[in-house]
């Protein structure tokens, strides 16, 4: 999948309105569905994955997909976003909180003044009740939107996409911590640092308390697997 290819297919399925899910795949996504068969069926049942982090897109090209390009949650919404804009392609938010999204909303409309949001949706951090559900899923089907960012994160974002797919009539993607970069509320990366698989590293940095222990662990558990399987070709 390159960045010429992806924004096409999605955006021909976002303007007939196909209800598919798309997975956007770090270290981390491909860490928990080697560990948990129901979340491995849930990223292999996706209509699209790509690799997000650098490390993933090198395996797969060492792999034999030559060329292999990162293409991340942040980068893939800003890219479609400018495109839906162009063509007044309606958008709808789920997830996070009501001040992100408030900033969400005011730095894209900024961005991009000929984007239509159809909404912008904040869960609350429960279980939803089946009538909470549905009212939810006929807010995002009568927005009109063609592509639902999904910002809840893994593995509850893709846990929900897959439980709704043929229930929301546009093409969900989960985006993970695209909301907060995007809103400004969490610093990316600088350029040079994603560039060089180093994203990983700065937020780290950023959030040590909250992301010390995933890393140390999903980050030698890849390297780990990757070793394996380039060495002896294990699955």
């Amino acid at each position: 999948m390159s960045w010429d290819a992806a924004p096409i297919r999605l955006l021909g399925w976002a303007r007939v309105r196909e209800s598919r899910y798309v997975t956007i795949c770090n270290v981390h996504v491909v860490v928990s569905a080697s560990q948990d068969a129901g979340y491995r069926e849930i990223i292999n049942g996706s209509d699209m994955a790509t690799p997000d982090g650098a490390p993933v897109a090198w395996m797969l090209r060492h792999l034999g997909f030559a060329g292999q390009q990162r293409i991340s949650g942040p980068d893939l919404m800003w890219a479609l976003c400018e495109r839906c804009a162009a063509e007044k392609l309606p958008v709808y938010f789920y997830g996070s909180t009501e001040a992100t999204l408030q900033a969400l909303d005011e730095h894209l409309r900024e961005a991009f003044p000929g984007l239509v949001i159809g909404g912008l949706d904040s869960p609350p951090f429960r279980p939803l009740s089946a009538e909470e559900d549905a009212a939810a899923v006929g807010r995002i089907n009568a927005s009109g939107a063609g592509i639902v960012f999904v910002g809840l994160g893994c593995p509850k974002q893709e846990r929900w996409m897959a439980e709704h797919r043929g229930r929301v009539n546009a093409v969900m993607i989960g985006v993970g911590a695209a909301f907060d970069f995007h809103a400004g509320k969490v610093t990316r990366a600088p350029r040079w640092m994603r560039d060089n698989g180093l994203e990983w590293l700065h937020r780290l940095v950023s959030e040590p308390r909250r992301l010390w222990r995933r890393y140390l662990v999903t980050n030698t558990l890849f390297i780990l697997g990757a070793a394996r399987q380039l060495l002896f070709g294990g699955k």
